[in-house]
């Protein structure tokens, strides 16, 4: 067993070739030149629409899925403001009908209704597209055929076949290829919304900076506006216990309750802390103070100590959410970490691990237990760092990667399959070993996630694999030898200016970084010489990727306690 102060898993090591699938181009519908945006609605890229008395011109080809508010002033990424009245979209090659729109119900007006038969709409045919195959690749919106029925692609797919999709899968049904739909009557019936939310990636948002903060040899006192860089989006304090007994209202915040190894509520030889009604106020007052300054604070749960034995089989997700809320905190990490969890390394349909359900469980009982509450609060995940590797037919298949472990995989299931219920992924693309490339992590988990992924950072010294962060990368090309398949040493990859430049030019506006720890030397020891630090990285993240806030904030030299 490690220390339980060590957030790690065994080593894991990859590099490949990537193959790129034909994207199939699909087939759009030009909208109505100026037409009131709504959502629901497919836009192809170069629609021009009207909202709140501007026009905008659509950037890319999307749907504006219910529920997710990708109105044309929120998202940049999806429009940009402008666009003449009379422009259309650039033509497809090939002409195609439009596709049924089933009539939203009318609002009912305060009188005597009339009684009237409802008459039956029979929309035209559906249109057909091209048909759907195992091999190729496909981006959100693409729209296929598969056994006489069309779908939509919800976000980067290979290999899923439609069919076998499900409620929550990659695909969403439409309708029937060439055939007429079921007559639907109009009525004054609401709509159902989907019940899961597709995830926005927040495009219109500043980039994270998300920073983990161990609670033991720390103090509650520490978590102050003036201790942490303003730049820093997000604190996730470390740890939480999955099997929590915390009550609502009982400000229970020590370890033995919650999980938290803070000075004063931390087990000692001598007993256990508790905190005093001072101490739990105080705590609340800091972390609702960083909220004000614009830093969420979310609560970690697990890490590789509370990982290894039952407290995952013992997850409850009231009780953390009771903790959340009573703490101020603006969401809920999932550290899962847990070991044993062995893959087929099947293709991607059929691609599994032995404990896909316990992690699927975690999250969607964590979801359903907000949203069942309107509780408001984020949940994010700590990627494993070849989590999303080694399915058969895609680029990160294990023999077109470098070796690596058994727990390649490990992530890929519950990422592609309820990666809706999941606001970002922190991705812990570390301790891999000197062969394990951070940028391949990033790319695996890109191809099936389209919300936000914040690169991982560890400050020396290491938990695991041996490698060391560094600042400056010397010259390396940023994007040199990515997933060449040969066994080549991805040291020089491990560093900071490095991932910047990646990031920032192969990667997504809305994706950010993570650093594995605030208090790292302070809580271990000092860095080796040539390595990266909290403040040396922070701020050359903050400068160059750029982050909002001051990149001049330092964070202090605390005392250990």
């Amino acid at each position: 067993m490690q220390s339980k102060h060590i957030k790690r898993r065994p080593v894991e090591w990859l590099t490949a070739a990537l193959v790129a699938g034909a994207a199939c181009t699909v087939p759009m519908v030009a909208q109505a030149a100026c037409a009131t945006w709504a959502e629901g609605n497919t836009y192809a890229a170069g629609t021009v629409v009207s909202y709140n008395g501007a026009s905008y011109t659509a950037l890319v080809t999307h749907t504006a899925y219910v529920g997710t508010n990708w109105n044309p002033a929120a998202t940049p990424t999806l429009w940009t403001a402008g666009g003449s009245c009379g422009s259309t979209p650039t033509a497809t090659p090939t002409p195609v009908t439009p596709a049924p729109v089933t009539p939203r119900p009318a609002t009912p007006v305060p009188a005597t209704p009339v009684p009237a038969t409802p008459v039956p709409v029979t929309p035209s045919p559906s249109t057909c597209y091209t048909a759907w195959t195992s091999s190729a690749v496909y981006t959100g919106g693409t729209r296929v055929t598969y056994n006489g029925v069309n779908y939509e692609a919800r976000w980067w797919t290979q290999g899923d076949n439609p069919a076998q999709s499900g409620e929550w899968g990659a695909w969403k049904k439409l309708d029937n290829c060439g055939g007429n739909p079921t007559p639907v009557t109009p009525g004054p019936t609401p709509v159902t919304p989907n019940p899961v939310t597709p995830v926005t990636p927040s495009p219109s948002g500043p980039r994270m900076y998300v920073g983990y903060s161990s609670t033991w040899n720390t103090s509650i006192y520490d978590l102050t506006t003036s201790n942490i860089p303003s730049y820093f989006t997000h604190v996730n304090l470390a740890f939480v216990r999955p099997d929590t007994k915390y009550v609502k209202g009982s400000y229970a915040f020590d370890q033995e309750v919650a999980g938290f190894e803070f000075a004063e509520g931390a087990s000692t030889n001598t007993g256990q802390k508790k905190f005093t009604a001072q101490q739990s106020q105080d705590l609340r007052n800091n972390i609702a103070a960083l909220k004000n300054r614009g830093t969420k604070v979310f609560l970690s749960v697990g890490g590789w100590s509370y990982s290894q034995g039952s407290q995952w089989s013992g997850f409850n997700a009231p009780h953390i959410v009771d903790l959340a809320l009573d703490l101020g905190a603006s969401g809920v990490d999932i550290d899962w970490e847990s070991s044993g969890s062995s893959c087929n390394k099947a293709e991607a349909a059929s691609f599994s691990c032995s404990k896909d359900s316990e992690i699927a469980n975690i999250i969607s009982s964590l979801y359903n237990e907000i949203r069942n509450r309107s509780a408001g609060l984020q949940i994010s995940i700590a990627g494993w760092s070849t989590g999303a590797y080694y399915v058969k037919g895609t680029p990160f298949e294990e023999g077109k990667v470098q070796w690596g472990s058994p727990f390649g995989g490990t992530m890929y299931r519950v990422v592609k399959d309820h990666g809706a219920k999941i606001n970002f992924i922190n991705l812990m693309s570390y301790d891999g070993g000197e062969y394990y490339d951070p940028r391949e992590g990033y790319e695996s988990y890109k191809a099936i996630y389209g919300g936000p992924i914040n690169m991982g950072m560890e400050i020396a010294p290491e938990g695991a694999g041996g490698a060391m962060l560094r600042l400056n990368d010397g010259g390396v090309a940023y994007d040199a030898e990515l997933l060449t398949g040969l066994n080549n040493m991805a040291t020089p990859y491990y560093n900071v200016e490095t991932l910047v430049k990646y990031v920032k030019n192969k990667g997504r506006s809305f994706d950010g970084f993570m650093i594995w720890q605030i208090w790292k030397q302070r809580v271990h020891q000092a860095a080796p010489a040539g390595a990266a630090t909290e403040n040396s990285a922070g701020r050359f993240v903050c400068q160059n990727l750029p982050l909002t806030g001051n990149c001049s904030d330092v964070i202090p030299v605390l005392p250990k306690l």
